[in-house]
């Protein structure tokens, strides 16, 4: 006997111009097999998945997750906890992740490649490689993160980042502080170069982006501004065409107007919602020990004592529901910032971030309030 056949049927396709009714979601194992009219011969014979008058959008993908479940990364940089975190964020309609590694030392980081390369092998739902941001950061713009674990590549950091993964690498740096010859080094391995935590020029942001920096790490946040004469790092990334943005949509980190201002600047589909997530994020306590400090997310802020924001409280299907209610998005275009673009940033718009024949079975299904009631990773049903 072949793979059965299930089909999502009675839900609210979100298709590119918003949702569309009387269609069925054929999945056949993990895979998208077709989508058709509801009344396809081949639905007849499937299993029927009723849902109810939903919406039916495309499985979230957040390529910054520091943690949730209660779990830090730095912590615990284990298979377990890769879990444990995958299966916090996929309440939130999250279904492909990228678990990201805060500045730490060298060991930390080479345990946390391993965990994610074990992880994917072993099949830990969601996890589609990791993001390491740090330790080639500046002093100057380190947030939350320990300027004294801040370091310039050497050849086993370089060695241990560019060897052949499981899943994608994204490395955040400081463009100023690591040579563009490194940079073009690191590209051209396969590794996604994005500039963050950075002091750095326009020019200087220019030169990297030439020499392969594909993007910006929460922009706005731990980079120099729009200047009217010095551009800077954002205006370098507002200005380029090719570059992906990432944008943590809270409503602490970065108001809606500079939201509004970044997206209409940037080039359609390059505008991408991350959400820096803590541990917080489904968990029962707010609190969370970071780089030796006690963190406790206030009214969705996460602060140290001293008023540095410490990564966010954010989920995913919040970040939706801000950017349509916050920023005033269409729905379409905001479930688009949460899956197809940032799939199409970490090269897999092959396999994920649609709604279409062949990609993976990775669905959020939100009801009226744009709250996240079931979640699908690679044609597995989750209940929230």
């Amino acid at each position: 006997m072949g793979t059965p056949l299930t089909a999502l049927i009675n839900g609210r396709v979100l298709a590119d111009h918003g949702p569309q009714e009387g269609l069925a979601v054929l999945v056949r194992g993990e895979r998208i097999e077709a989508i058709t009219r509801a009344d396809d011969a081949r639905v007849s014979g499937a299993t029927k998945h009723d849902l109810k008058g939903q919406l039916l959008l495309p499985g979230f993908i957040d390529v910054q997750v520091n943690g949730g479940g209660g779990v830090l990364f730095n912590a615990e940089p284990t298979v377990e906890a890769l879990a444990a975190i995958g299966a916090a964020h996929r309440k939130y309609g999250t279904t492909g992740f990228l678990p990201t590694l805060i500045t730490d030392t060298a060991e930390v980081m080479r345990k946390a490649l391993d965990a994610v390369d074990a992880a994917i092998e072993q099949g830990v739902p969601g996890v589609l490689g990791i993001h390491l941001e740090g330790p080639f950061l500046a002093t100057a713009r380190k947030g939350i993160h320990d300027a004294k674990l801040f370091r310039l590549p050497d050849a086993d950091d370089i060695a241990a980042i560019t060897r052949d993964r499981r899943g994608v690498v994204m490395l955040t740096l400081a463009v100023e502080e690591v040579p563009l010859d490194t940079i073009r080094q690191l590209s051209e391995a396969g590794v996604i170069v994005v500039a963050g935590h950075t002091a750095a020029t326009y020019d200087t942001t220019r030169a990297a982006l030439d020499a392969g920096v594909t993007g910006f790490t929460h922009l706005y946040n731990a980079m120099t501004p729009l200047g009217s004469r010095e551009p800077g790092v954002v205006g370098a990334a507002l200005d380029d065409p090719h570059s992906w943005c990432g944008l943590i949509v809270d409503g602490h980190h970065v108001h809606p107007v500079a939201l509004r201002v970044a997206i209409a600047a940037k080039a359609k589909g390059k505008s991408v919602l991350v959400t820096d997530a803590m541990p917080p994020v489904g968990a029962d306590s707010p609190e969370y020990v970071l780089n030796g400090q006690t963190i406790i997310a206030r009214d969705g802020i996460c602060q140290s004592d001293d008023g540095v924001l410490a990564g966010s409280a954010l989920d995913m299907a919040t970040g939706v529901r801000n950017l349509v209610n916050m920023v005033g998005l269409p729905l379409a275009e905001a479930s688009r910032m949460a899956s197809a673009y940032p799939a199409a940033w970490l090269g897999l718009e092959r396999t994920h971030g649609r709604l279409v024949a062949g990609q993976h079975a990775d669905f959020a299904v939100l009801d009226d309030k744009l709250s996240v009631t079931e979640t699908w990773i690679s044609g597995i049903h989750y209940t929230v």
